[in-house]
Parts: structure tokens; C-alpha cells; sequence
């Protein structure tokens, strides 16, 4: 699983939850049309978009149909709930970053899951056919392959 190869077979990438700003605003200037689930509700769903430079958000007012990615940044107790929305909109990743660092501190960049929550989330993920990654910060990543 080379995580730039699956970014770059990617188009649509949405974001539940996010460490920072950076996530979804790199993500749509390398090009990916990103969707955001900002809350419970369907008017909480955003869209990203790139205009004269800048990112831009509008509301959608509606889930999306689809999506090749879906990266979360919520605590893995709701794992399960995301991986049913992923199956539901056809993603084949879940890409999920913790906002820890090696030692366990807040950091935006950070990916360190301990390794008994890794194995049960790696788990759970790939019984429902899909693929798992933890690290490297999704963002790092966007910015390598801009399109």
C-alpha cells in the first residue's frame, strides 16, 4: 500500500474532521475535489473549492455520492459508523490520522496510533474490504503530487 500511488488514483476525497485548516485546503490545491461532513445534519456538508487561487467553501446541502477516500480525524470509538459511510459511498481507503506525535503530544502532523487500537482498527477496516492508512500525514502527501 503506497499511500502517494493511492493518492494519485484518487479524485474525490472526504473529510470528516481534520487537525488543521491544512488538510482540506491542500487537498484542493493538488486538485481533489474535497467534501467536508462538518457535522450530523446535510447542511453540514461543505465543499472545497479552488477560485482565482484561493479556497473557497460552499454548502452542499447534501451527502456525497461518492468518494474515493475518506479521511477522518475523529476518535476511533467511531470507526465503525465511518467505515458504514464509506461503504455507502463506494470509498475503497479510509485514511485515518490521529493528531498525535511519537510521544504521544498534539501535533496537526502527527499519525501515532497505539499499536493494539492500530491492529483493531487495521481489522475492522479491511473486514469491510477496505483499505486502512494511518500515516504519513495526508496533506505532506497532497503537496508531492499536485495536479
Amino acid at each position: 500500500m503506497d499511500p502517494q500511488a493511492i493518492l494519485e488514483n484518487a479524485r474525490i476525497v472526504l473529510v470528516i474532521d481534520w487537525p488543521s485548516q491544512d488538510v482540506p485546503e491542500s487537498l484542493t490545491r493538488a486538485g481533489f475535489e474535497v467534501l467536508v461532513k462538518g457535522g450530523p445534519g446535510l447542511e453540514d456538508y461543505r465543499a472545497y473549492e479552488l477560485k482565482d487561487g484561493e479556497v473557497v467553501v460552499r454548502g452542499t446541502g447534501k451527502a456525497p455520492e461518492h468518494a474515493d477516500i475518506v479521511y477522518t480525524h475523529r476518535p476511533l470509538g467511531e470507526l465503525p459508523g465511518i467505515v458504514a459511510l464509506a461503504e455507502s459511498i463506494g470509498a475503497a481507503v479510509i485514511w485515518s490520522q490521529s493528531g498525535r506525535n511519537a510521544a504521544g503530544l498534539d501535533d496537526p502532523t502527527g499519525c501515532r496510533v497505539p499499536d493494539d487500537e492500530q491492529r483493531s482498527a487495521d481489522a475492522l477496516v479491511r473486514a469491510a474490504g477496505l483499505t486502512y492508512l494511518t500515516e504519513p500525514y495526508i496533506a505532506d502527501v497532497a503537496r508531492k503530487i499536485r495536479r
